[in-house]
């Protein structure tokens, strides 16, 4: 009797040590993210929507514009498995910091579907991610939706973490970004490395305020930027009215007032605005005749600019490739405030920032082989 007693006593604690096995191997089902295999997480996305996913998972692909550019910056491109057709391209100029960093690797991989977004379900099927990450640009026709995300999820099985790309234009939008960025990092298991990036942001803006915030209205330069890429090569009247660089180091943009994101101006009305300074996009070089930079050579129309005849016309890098690349979006800001006030950025090397923060951003720094695609116009002066 004492025996089979004994017996008994073994068997319950085994049992129960078991349980406890599997409670901490994640078998119960836990929605805590991070851990072994097995574990599953449950977020809700940037649509609202509530996904359970394996976390963190082994294997993911990026669907829509700009995606795949946010798991480089989290680090986690050793995870994705297959890309959409603009990842596949053999392009003459390749203006996507992640791309020149890590494009060979992702030229490899399997197809998923058309670039920005156009996703094929059957092909994800066959390559089998634990998890699809949908974004696309905030306000156009190449956003996602809430409705979208279902609907691929509903055919594939797969769950679809989604989430607008935002931007770094306002508060609202800026939002949105970092709201991608963490519940991506989330699903990760990278949350520490999401907050490091917002946190890189923030300080870098920060700095720039810093450094510029008290120059009197008086004082501030007045500048304009031509040549500005969306969804392809511009010229001179191509601009941004809401301009990052020159928000964050007061310039007066002579196009403020013509909205937020993209816009065209009549070159009359750049005549009639003469700014101090103009930035040229080095992207507008791909266009015949050289774009912005054989208008102001050229163009007759043109000629009477005081920017142009001062030799104060001056190359940045495009950052509109395949959504924004907020990279070269932070490295120009650091060249146009040295342009503008060198005084207050005596400190500061521009190439080597921009190193420093595409180090930061991308684990490499690409600066000389991203200006190299655009002739090198990039953080000099224009001769015309």
């Amino acid at each position: 009797m004492m025996f089979f007693r004994y017996t008994r006593l073994l068997t319950a604690a085994a049992l129960a040590a078991l349980v406890l096995l599997m409670a901490a191997a994640g078998c119960t089902g836990t929605t805590a993210g991070g851990g072994a295999a097995g574990e599953e997480i449950t977020v809700t996305d940037g649509f609202g929507r509530s996904v359970t996913a394996p976390s963190p998972p082994e294997s993911v692909v990026c669907s829509g514009s700009g995606c795949l550019r946010y798991l480089v910056y989290l680090q986690a491109q050793d995870l994705v498995v297959g890309v959409d057709d603009q990842e596949k391209k053999d392009q003459v100029i390749e203006g996507r910091p992640y791309a020149l960093a890590y494009g060979s690797k992702f030229k490899d991989l399997p197809l998923i579907g058309e670039f920005r977004g156009k996703d094929d379900p059957e092909k994800i099927i066959s390559i089998g991610p634990d998890v699809v990450f949908k974004t696309g640009s905030t306000g156009t026709a190449y956003g996602t939706s809430a409705a979208e995300a279902d609907k691929l999820e509903d055919k594939t099985g797969i769950p679809v973490v989604a989430f607008p790309y935002g931007s770094l234009r306002d508060d609202a939008e800026k939002a949105e970004m970092y709201g991608g960025l963490r519940v991506m990092g989330e699903v990760l298991g990278k949350q520490d490395r999401a907050e490091e990036v917002i946190a890189y942001i923030d300080a870098t803006m920060a700095d720039l305020e810093r450094r510029t915030g008290d120059i009197p209205a008086a004082d501030q330069k007045s500048v304009y930027v031509g040549g500005i890429s969306s969804a392809g090569a511009h010229g001179i009247i191509s601009t941004e009215p809401a301009y990052p660089p020159f928000l964050w180091v007061h310039a007066k943009n002579v196009a403020t007032g013509l909205g937020t994101a993209h816009a065209d101006v009549a070159k009359e009305a750049l005549v009639n605005w003469d700014p101090e300074y103009i930035f040229i996009d080095a992207g507008t070089t791909q266009m015949e005749s050289g774009g912005a930079v054989g208008e102001l050579k050229n163009d007759a129309a043109l000629a009477g600019l005081s920017a142009a005849k001062n030799g104060k016309v001056y190359g940045v890098l495009p950052y509109n490739f395949y959504n924004t690349n907020y990279e070269t979006v932070l490295a120009d800001a650091y060249f146009v405030g040295k342009t503008l006030y060198p005084d207050r950025f005596a400190d500061v090397d521009p190439v080597k920032k921009a190193d420093e923060i595409y180090t930061f951003f991308v684990g490499k720094p690409v600066f000389g082989d991203l200006n190299g695609q655009y002739s090198n116009l990039g953080f000099a002066a224009i001769p015309l």
